[in-house]
């Protein structure tokens, strides 16, 4: 395995949110045998910390036209639907790190 993937979290203000997405996410695909990275930021944020990322991770509406996937994080808030997004994330980075 190459490089640990990168992940960039993103909500309204990078804090609380972002935070509990960011390790709850960790926490789900390190169960799975892969370890990620993490960036938090804010949305407005995301176009300038998604270099080197293979996808975003979103509380909120990325607004923007990225060369990675945004992917709802609405799922670690409510609990529904976790498991289908955490395929998604797994399978957006698997796909691109080849692990």
């Amino acid at each position: 395995m190459g490089k640990i993937p990168k992940v960039v979290v993103a909500c309204g203000t990078a804090i609380a949110t972002s935070t509990h997405v960011a390790v709850r996410l960790k926490e789900l695909l390190e169960e799975r045998g892969i370890k990620i990275t993490t960036v938090q930021a804010r949305v407005s944020e995301v176009p300038s910390m998604v270099e080197g990322a293979c996808a975003v991770v979103a509380t909120a509406q990325v607004p923007y036209d990225l060369d990675v996937p945004v992917i709802s994080g609405l799922a670690f808030l409510t609990g529904v639907g976790l498991e289908e997004v955490v395929d998604r994330i797994e399978d957006v980075i698997r796909s691109s790190q080849q692990l």
